[in-house]
């Protein structure tokens, strides 16, 4: 324990002061976690194996009492007086003072300020205390203390050490903002923390900013440690997206029991009304389970946009993981709203992302290292009027896949398999698109792998064979199947050398390497109907595929080789790639026949030119370009290119990129994150698209921080689904150690890289 030195009749700074040091005087450890925006901060606790704990241990009289001072004077049974430089200490009690007198007859020491106690994490300071020898109770006046750990400061009109495990405040007041800066307070007439039950207790609470009240609680209970305890959560309020603007919402949370809990949040929304979600949580054995529900009785913006509907809507959103043990998973996702638009009107804690199509996906899952096995049920909700019945995406009921593969001496055999039932609503469809029904599909395969350090050889022969039985099938008979053998050969050489660039060594490396590819498929298969396949766009990585679909519904024919080269720089030193470089191209031997519908056939001799760039000149600088250029024509069919920046800190952030399709699509974008002081930053992100001549997105924001509180104001244009620009108000304010209200930063992180991250590290952390 250490004593502060303060002479009787000085004035002891506070607990907080005592510790607060500017910048420049702070152990580099603590200078360095500290934000920009912070000009100070604490010395650590430096509690070495003497300090007490913030609630100490109980005496009940046993542990003698240790005491000293310059002076001392003692009468025989009767009482020690001490003076100057006091020291007291019984068990891990201690305490410094000026003054102490000890009546022997009743137990009491009386301590005199300016007194300080220092322990495990927190520091507390006073003008006077009484401590009982037998009881161990602490009462000190006019306190003040400092808990280093969340760097929370405080001052009570008493304190008093009631037992071992419990303290009571009476008048007091705690912040996370530096001494001498009550930008925000937490203020309450009483506050009792209970250690034995986890949990504290306040009554009349006032949240104060700029000692001006702003919300008022007569009475809420908080965790002190890691248990959880039910209670009102902090407010949420805001503007909303939807309405005439404005919401409150009040959560309270419930710890049932030490495997579930839930939390209730009922809003008022302006404009629509009383609205209420709730959220439960299931641990067990196995895994955790989540269920969450949102609610509105009657939605009266709503209903006068939508005349004939009640008002009333409604959502659901579960999910559950179990780890079933030997290498089997259970997992279940189901998700449920009322209407279309609810998403965008109300949703604002259910974990459903605004799609187009929601998902209920459950099912088994077996894994090792040489067998996969997967059954799940399948199905979707479609919440878009754009969407036609057509295009509406199948059921899978079920869906079986299993995939294995085995050593047989040099060869090695796989299996990939699959069952489906597909199925949808069909009245109002015709033609192949009313079809439902059972797909199997197997893929034997025999490879002989052969690898060394200076490269490899695989080639492999499988049969892809797929047999269906529909039903509403309207081009003959519902049960057929299809074979189509397939043969690989992929080779690759690799190829390095050491060098130095600017006095640091990298290792260079160059991958040639040759697949080729023949599927002999029958060229017309558009009698299948389009269950789950899509074509899919020629890249880099399609280079080594022997089909240009996915799905299981097209196999397509081919007679190809493809030739690429690869070559990349390793950092020795750090071990890291500083740039990848890869190009390749398909020449073809055959015209690729098979369609979908019409989509996927080719007479070209030669694929586009695919190329793929990868820089990382610096740990925080990625640059990434991949393109195709044809060739033949001379044009550039497809391109992205992308620059992602963040300083070390993530204080800065930047990023530009350009998206380009041939005859469909040129966007740019731009996104960055600028300090203009150590207070203040500049958001901002611009999407601008070609072809239509137009702005088709952007946000541009303030971001204000200091070292206890932060806010965020954004205003967002956004791309609604009937292709208009509209806009909202984005903001939030964050309290350190409170957590904060509004959903501004959300919003930025879906639209600026980088931004969760330097969320995370606003106040300070790795």
């Amino acid at each position: 324990m250490s004593g502060a030195g303060f002479s009787a009749g000085e004035e002891a700074p506070s607990a907080a002061d005592l510790d607060w040091r500017p910048k420049s005087q702070l152990p580099d450890a603590v200078r360095n976690s500290l934000p920009a925006f912070c000009e100070g901060g604490y010395l650590p606790s430096g509690a070495g194996k003497d300090s007490s704990d913030v609630f100490g241990e109980g005496t009940d009289g046993a542990v003698p009492l240790q005491a000293s001072g310059l002076n001392a004077r003692y009468e025989i049974d009767q009482e020690l007086y001490l003076e100057g430089d006091v020291r007291v200490r019984q068990g891990s009690f201690q305490v410094t003072g000026s003054e102490a007198r000890y009546d022997q007859n009743i137990g009491q020491v009386s301590i005199q300020g300016p007194l300080v106690s220092r322990g495990d994490g927190f520091l507390l300071t006073g003008e006077r205390a009484e401590y009982s020898v037998d009881s161990g109770r602490f009462d000190i006046n006019t306190a003040t203390f400092l808990l280093h750990g969340p760097e929370m400061r405080g001052t009570a009109r008493s304190l008093s050490r009631m037992d071992n495990a419990r303290v009571e405040i009476r008048g007091g007041m705690l912040t996370t903002c530096g001494p001498q800066q009550n930008d925000w307070a937490i203020v309450a007439s009483e506050i009792e923390l209970d250690q034995t039950e986890g949990f504290g207790t306040a009554k009349h609470v006032r949240l104060e900013v700029l000692d001006v009240p702003v919300f008022y609680w007569p009475y809420a209970s908080f965790p002190i440690d890691d248990r959880r305890k039910s209670g009102v959560l902090y407010p949420q309020f805001g503007s909303s997206n939807a309405g005439s603007g404005g919401f409150l919402a009040v959560p309270y949370y419930l710890n049932l029991a030490p495997h579930y809990d839930a939390t209730l949040t009922p809003q008022y929304i302006n404009g629509r009304g009383l609205f209420n979600e709730a959220e439960g949580r299931y641990l067990s054995s196995f895994g955790q389970t989540t269920l969450q529900l949102g609610y509105i009785n009657n939605d009266s913006a709503f209903a006068d946009e939508n005349p004939g509907e009640s008002g009333q809507r409604w959502a659901l959103d579960a999910s559950t993981r179990a780890a079933l043990g030997k290498g089997w998973n259970g997992y279940g996702d189901f998700s449920v709203v009322s209407d279309d638009d609810y998403l965008g009107d109300l949703n604002r804690s259910l974990e459903i992302n605004q799609t187009t199509h929601l998902q209920r996906r459950g099912g088994v899952r077996y894994q090792t290292a040489n067998q996969y096995f997967d059954a799940y049920l399948n199905d979707y909700q479609t919440i878009s009027d754009s969407i036609a019945e057509v295009d509406k995406p199948y059921a899978q009921l079920p869906e079986v896949v299993y995939a294995g593969t085995a050593k047989a001496g040099w060869l090695e055999a796989g299996l990939e398999s699959e069952y489906s039932w597909f199925y949808r609503e069909n009245d109002s469809l015709t033609g192949l698109d009313k079809a439902n029904g059972q797909r199997f599909r197997a893929r034997p395969e025999l490879a002989l792998p052969m690898r060394a350090l200076w490269g490899f050889s695989r080639p492999s022969f499988s049969l892809d064979y797929t047999r269906y039985d529909l039903e509403d099938y309207s081009a003959g008979d519902g049960e057929f199947d299809r074979t189509v053998p397939v043969v690989e050969w992929d080779n690759g050489l690799y190829f390095d050398r050491q060098s130095s660039l600017f006095d640091v060594p990298y290792n260079q490396t160059l991958e040639p390497r040759l697949y080729y590819a023949w599927v002999d498929a029958e060229a017309d298969q558009n009698d299948i109907p389009a269950f789950d396949t899509a074509f899919e766009s020629f890249s880099f990585d399609q280079l080594f595929q022997p089909d240009r679909f996915v799905g299981g519904d097209r196999v397509g024919n081919t007679n190809q080789l493809t030739v690429a080269l690869t070559s990349r720089f390793n950092d020795l030193v750090t071990g890291a790639e500083r740039a990848r470089f890869s190009i390749g191209q398909v020449q073809y031997f055959e015209d690729r026949e098979v369609t979908l519908f019409g989509e996927g056939a080719s007479n070209r001799s030669r694929s586009p030119l695919a190329g793929d760039v990868v820089l990382n000149p610096l740990q925080n600088l990625q640059i990434r370009s991949s393109g195709l250029w044809d060739p033949d024509t001379g044009d550039t069919e497809e391109g992205r290119s992308q620059l992602i920046f963040h300083s070390q800190d993530y204080r800065y952030l930047a990023s530009i990129g350009h998206t380009y399709s041939k005859d469909e699509l040129e966007q740019s974008d731009i996104a960055a994150v600028i300090p203009a002081t150590d207070r203040v930053s500049l958001i901002g992100r611009w999407v601008y698209d070609s072809d239509l001549d137009r702005t088709v997105g952007s946000l541009a924001g303030i971001e204000y921080n200091n070292c206890c509180w932060s806010v965020q104001v954004v205003h967002q244009n956004y791309l609604t689904d009937d292709e208009e620009l509209d806009s909202r108000i984005l903001f939030q304010i964050q309290l350190k150690g409170l957590g904060g209200s509004g959903g501004s930063s959300t919003s930025i992180s879906e639209a600026i890289y980088g931004f969760d991250e330097r969320e995370r590290r606003r106040f300070g952390g790795p």
